[in-house]
């Protein structure tokens, strides 16, 4: 599909769209099948109550391996987005895992939103990454980054590469909020949930990081 060039971007909402395009998540977030009138809509839904927090009041919690099984891998893509490697992101969502499981175990009982709990982990986990590495810059001499394989390029296509290039540039609570928001399509009440924030401070912070994100994607078109 093809994506308009980042000069043609007009108040954030070209960004909006391609941030969608890219991470697949819909340009303005869709509310859950609660919040619409009518009958609760199928399928998709259906399939993201869990991504989204959210619990029939008749169904049992799912079960520490139930989520693992259901969301170990969208995790992993949220945190390769948030430090960079496949490998450090898989780390930090395996020990989100570990941490659940020592404190509350297998079936989870005593916690009501376990994967909003693990998001939450897995974005503390990311920030401490990334301060570990920029402690770690401070004392070693950089050097010079490999370049990318012929299989990066083959995955990537110009304009995913130029959005991801863009995203490093932003702050670090910036690109969380438009990680959180446009990869994990959540919304800005579950946003502020996982970052400790309002829902005022998420908001604000998202219409800068899109105005940003449209500067930097200038610079690197």
């Amino acid at each position: 599909m093809a994506v308009a060039p980042a000069r043609h971007f007009g108040a954030g909402g070209g960004v909006r769209r391609l941030l969608g395009l890219l991470f697949g998540a819909p340009a303005e977030a869709a509310p859950p099948p609660g919040d619409r009138a009518g009958a609760p809509a199928a399928g998709r839904w259906s399939g993201l109550r869990l991504l989204r927090g959210g619990r029939a009041a008749d169904e049992p919690r799912p079960t520490l391996t139930e989520l693992y099984h259901a969301h170990r891998l969208s995790l992993v893509r949220m945190a390769v987005l948030l430090v960079d490697h496949q490998d450090i992101a898989e780390d930090v969502v395996q020990e989100a895992f570990t941490a659940l499981y020592q404190k509350h175990g297998e079936e989870l009982d005593s916690l009501d939103n376990a994967l909003g709990y693990l998001r939450t982990s897995v974005v503390n986990g990311a920030r401490s990454v990334l301060r570990r590495r920029k402690t770690a810059r401070e004392y070693v001499p950089p050097h010079e980054a490999d370049a990318p394989s012929a299989e990066d390029h083959a995955v990537l296509n110009d304009e995913h590469r130029r959005v991801l290039l863009a995203l490093n540039e932003l702050t670090q609570r910036q690109r969380e909020v438009l990680v959180l928001r446009y990869w994990s399509d959540l919304s800005e009440a579950q946003i502020a949930e996982t970052l400790g924030l309002s829902r005022g401070a998420v908001k604000s912070t998202a219409s800068r990081a899109l105005d940003a994100l449209e500067k930097q994607l200038e610079k690197v078109r």
